[in-house]
Parts: structure tokens; sequence; C-alpha cells
């Protein structure tokens, strides 16, 4: 395994922007990954693990220190009474192994076809997206402890999986570095046909069955989202973001009611449990004025999504953080709610962070 220096990060993000990386190396292995640590500890330098760049926010300084771009890569697959266990190499493109479970006829990641990345960096977010979560599958991650270089395994419940959040990037981040992940799926299962947008999808179809198969619900999620600009592709400038890039704000019924009787117009709200409502982070920014294909300067938001911050050319991450300040002032002045960003902020000082 070969350590490179001063190697540019823009290039491995899908936003295309920030520094260098000091030290860079791309472990293949378990094994790699430890003598990369070693070789870290060594030096008296931190380390983060990038995987497919797509939740991230590279600082215009860069990272000085050791980037480890995870290249341990395999799909084995084994049978557990109804269900089939898939053991996935965390530098596996995540969208390969979507297809790999669709093509088998395995259910319980369909919904999250066409999310880029890699399958390491799920479990750490907890990624989810038109009705399903990873944590409904993920069975077992194991990884590396950082501090004692041994390795450890952690059961669903010992991820402490909750909304978009994990112990991972919890008050655990950094210590543990993920090299594989195993999902449970249901062999000959349904779909799960639950987000309001997919209903409307096969509502307005009469092509198909009245239970769409697990390969036209991904076909219909990949069109959902290039409609949306959040499949990659080159020739399409909304893509070129880090994805949705603030979470649904979660307040308490009492917010929610104050806010719904301030509003003119129905306020999308979604039951949270625990007397607490989840609110879409689009709908608020739109009444703020901010609204799809909205400039500043060389950023923008998608002029698909809302809630995607492009790099519209030439940007830079002052710029983003920038439009983002921006976004989250004007929500929180119009509706008092703090939204929350969901990329990873690399380079910049970060607040400590405390269990779920």
């Amino acid at each position: 395994m070969q350590i490179r220096e001063n190697i540019k990060l823009a290039s491995y993000t899908t936003l295309k922007v920030g520094g260098n990386a000091s030290y860079f190396a791309e472990p293949t292995s378990t094994d790699e990954v430890i003598d990369a640590l070693r070789w870290a500890r060594e030096h008296s330098l931190p380390v983060f693990v990038l995987g497919g760049g797509s939740n991230l926010l590279v600082s215009d300084a860069g990272f000085n220190g050791l980037v480890l771009h995870m290249a341990i890569a395999g799909i084995d697959t084994r049978a557990d009474g109804d269900k089939r266990i898939y053991s996935v190499g965390a530098g596996e493109e995540w969208d390969t192994f979507v297809a790999r479970t669709v093509e088998d006829n395995c259910a319980g990641v369909e919904c999250l076809s066409g999310i880029p990345g890699t399958v390491g960096g799920t479990p750490v977010q907890n990624v989810g997206a038109y009705g399903q979560d990873v944590s409904e599958t993920i069975a077992q991650v194991s990884a590396i402890d950082t501090t004692t270089l041994e390795r450890v395994q952690f059961d669903n419940e010992a991820c402490k999986f909750s909304y978009r959040q994990s112990r991972f990037n919890g008050c655990d981040s950094g210590r543990y570095i993920l090299t594989q992940v195993d999902f449970a799926l249901r062999a000959d299962g349904e779909p799960k046909i639950a987000y309001a947008d997919l209903k409307r999808h096969f509502s307005n179809s009469i092509a198909i069955a009245a239970v769409p198969s697990l390969a036209e619900t991904r076909e219909a999620v990949l069109t959902i989202r290039r409609a949306k600009g959040m499949v990659l592709d080159e020739n399409d400038a909304d893509s070129r973001s880090a994805g949705s890039f603030f979470k649904n704000p979660v307040v308490s019924v009492a917010e929610y009611e104050q806010i719904a009787a301030g509003s003119s117009v129905p306020v999308p709200h979604f039951d949270a449990g625990q007397d607490l409502v989840k609110l879409a982070a689009a709908w608020l920014i739109e009444q703020t004025g901010i609204t799809k294909g909205f400039v500043l300067g060389p950023v923008g938001i998608s002029s698909k999504h809302t809630l995607a911050l492009i790099n519209r050319g030439g940007a830079t991450a002052a710029d983003v953080l920038e439009l983002k300040k921006t976004v989250q002032r004007k929500v929180r002045e119009r509706f008092g709610v703090e939204l929350h960003s969901e990329p990873v902020m690399l380079g910049f000082n970060s607040p400590e962070k405390e269990c779920p």
C-alpha cells in the first residue's frame, strides 16, 4: 500500500470543493488499514476515512493528516432461514450492492437505489431514503478500534441507530473504522412502498401489477432521484452536490402547532414518536423565499431539489458555508427552527458529540 502526499480531495467528493490531504492511502484489506493506522500513529497524524465523498464538505485548507480512501471490496452471501445475509466490503460502491440484491430478489434496500457513496459510510449516518433506513437491515458491523488497533464487531443494537445518527458519528466519532457491513435481507420479499413519492409514482402507472417488483421499485426510485438531480451525472450540474444538505428537523408537538397556526397553508409533517413531529426541511426553506434555482455567487440551490446545495462552478468550501448559513438563518428567523446540516465537515472545527 502506497502512502502519497498532498493529494487534492476535491476530485474525490461529489461537491468538487476542498483543499489537499497531507497524506493519502487506499487500503484494500483490514490488515492494510491497521498498517496505515500504525504509520499515522508513528507520525502523530490524525486519520480520516473517505468513502465515495458523496456526503462530505472538505474545507479549503484541506486536512493535515492521513486520508484513508477505503478500497475494501467484495460481496459474499449466505442463507439464514428466510433471510439472506450479505457481507459487504466497506469500499464497495453502495449502488452496486443494491443492484445485486435486487437482481437476487432480496428485499430491504431497494428504496435506497441511486445513493452515491460506499457501503462503509451507510451505517455511520444511518443512511435512508424513500421510506427505508439501512438500520432496518444491518445485522452486524465489523470495524477496527483506532485506539487499540483491534478488530471489533457491533450488532444492530450496539450501533445505537437513530434518525441519521449512530454511535459512529456520535460520541464515538472517529474511533472506529468500518471494514465490513452485514445485511439481513428478505429472500423473495416484497418492496417497501411507503413513501409518498413512490406511492404517487405507482398510482400513476397502469403498466405494472398491483404489487411492484423489487426491480420496478428500484427503477422508480432512480427515476424520481434523477428528476431531483440526485443521481450522479457529469452532464447534470445539479448533481454536483453533497445530496440532501439539511436534515428534516424534529420538533415538539407544541412547536409544530405554533408553526401550523401561523401558516396559511398546510404544514407537511410526520409523526416522529414520543410527542415529536418531523418537519419537511425543503418546505421550511421554500417558505422563506429560497426556492429551487436560488443563486448565491458560485453556489446555489439545485433547480430540481431544494435541499441540495450545488457547486455552480469554481466554488470554494467558504462559498458553500455562506449559503448554508444563509439558509439556516432565514429558516430560524421565519420559524424559530434550527436546520442541522447532514454532510460530514472535514478540516473544520467541530463540537464534541454525544451518544444518541
